[in-house]
């Protein structure tokens, strides 16, 4: 059997979300900008979307722009995000365990004058409230950081961070990447108090190629776009709108949205059955992290971490070492929370979804604890 547990990476297409796609692709297929019937229907199509995608998270149509993955949305909030408050002041706040989208973003804004304060992260990869706090300033005008780490699955408290940042007066954005926390960890806009959110895809079973960026009340936050063009997306995001994933993305949410308590409820029990089996059946093995239902975070120092994972390849078990979207070395998440190099080493990233079931965590416990007997004899 096969046995994906990669879901943090991305997430099978759910079919729902696929026959959505293939509808706009082979019927529905006008261009939403065009005035004629073809392209009404479409338009139809893609507010359909904007609306089910709103919904999911509490917000209104209108402050939904849709955008090409996670990693567009997050340049957008924080480069245009940093450009809005430039009269204010040049400083920003994150963490040093965001998402290489934002980390790269920051840099420039560095060499364009901005100052950025990068915060330590917890030992679960999350970044405290007091540390906001502390580290807000007069001309702070930007922060940003994410609701759940894709590494780790560590969850920051956005919504206290919101608090924090208003009882002190401060006129500075906020923004959190919630890519991983979308589905996964209930929140509406209301509930975080962000001012830019972001979303993507294929992390919720909808294909890869289409994110969002959800931004407090808006074309009216004057959002500058990255992307000059045809005026799309109320004249924010130019580029003719690839409506299969939009609509794909649009079922997956309202799907993922009314399932919601239930498979988180069901991604927890797993998890919570990987642990118990994991931790009595390997001597050492440490869990480095258990915030998120849907992210287990687990290390054997003294393995290898990339050995483990050819070992569990070729019985059919599909992990990672770390984020997929950060390619060789050591993970900077973990440098940065403080763990030692054995630790790091042999870390391993297990991603559940709806659709992980009992006997794929029993083919990984299985995988790991027999990979380690092998090993073991090898190493001895």
């Amino acid at each position: 059997m096969t046995a994906y547990l990669d879901n943090a990476a991305t997430t099978m297409v759910c079919p729902e979300a696929a026959e959505a796609a293939l509808q706009i692709m082979t019927v529905n297929y006008g261009n939403p900008s065009s005035t004629h019937t073809m392209g009404r229907n479409a338009k139809k199509a893609l507010e359909t979307a904007r609306a089910q995608i709103a919904d999911a998270i509490g917000a209104k149509p209108e402050e939904i722009f849709f955008t090409s993955c996670g990693s567009e949305s997050d340049n957008w909030a924080i480069l245009s995000g940093a450009q809005l408050g430039s009269r204010k002041g040049k400083h920003i706040i994150s963490s040093m365990a965001e998402h290489s989208a934002v980390l790269k973003s920051l840099e420039l804004l560095e060499k364009l004058g901005y100052e950025v304060t990068r915060l330590k992260p917890e030992k679960n990869g999350s970044v405290p409230v007091a540390a906001v706090e502390e580290a807000l300033r007069e001309d702070t005008i930007l922060v940003s950081l994410m609701l759940v780490n894709n590494e780790t699955g560590g969850i920051t408290d956005i919504a206290g961070i919101s608090r924090a940042i208003k009882k002190k007066g401060s006129a500075a954005l906020l923004h959190t990447d919630a890519v991983q926390g979308f589905l996964k960890v209930p929140f509406t806009v209301k509930s975080l108090g962000a001012d830019l959110i972001t979303l993507s895809g294929h992390k919720i079973h909808a294909p890869k190629g289409v994110g969002a960026l959800y931004a407090r009340g808006g074309a009216k936050m004057n959002l500058a776009p990255l992307i000059l063009g045809g005026g799309q997306e109320q004249g924010r995001r130019s580029g003719t709108e690839p409506l299969p994933q939009i609509a794909a993305f649009g079922v997956a949410a309202e799907l993922g949205k009314k399932s919601m308590d239930e498979s988180i409820s069901k991604m927890a029990g797993l998890k919570a059955l990987a642990v118990e089996r994991l931790t009595a059946e390997n001597e050492g093995l440490r869990v480095l992290v258990s915030d998120a239902p849907h992210i287990l975070s687990i290390s054997l120092p003294g393995y290898k971490s990339e050995v483990m994972m050819n070992f569990l390849e070729a019985r059919g078990v599909f992990v990672s070492k770390s984020s997929a979207c950060k390619k060789g070395g050591r993970s900077y998440v973990l440098e940065a929370a403080g763990c030692s190099p054995d630790i790091i080493d042999g870390a391993l990233r297990i991603g559940l979804s709806r659709y992980t079931t009992e006997d794929e965590i029993a083919a990984l416990c299985d995988g790991i604890h027999d990979a380690r007997e092998r090993l073991y004899t090898v190493l001895r």
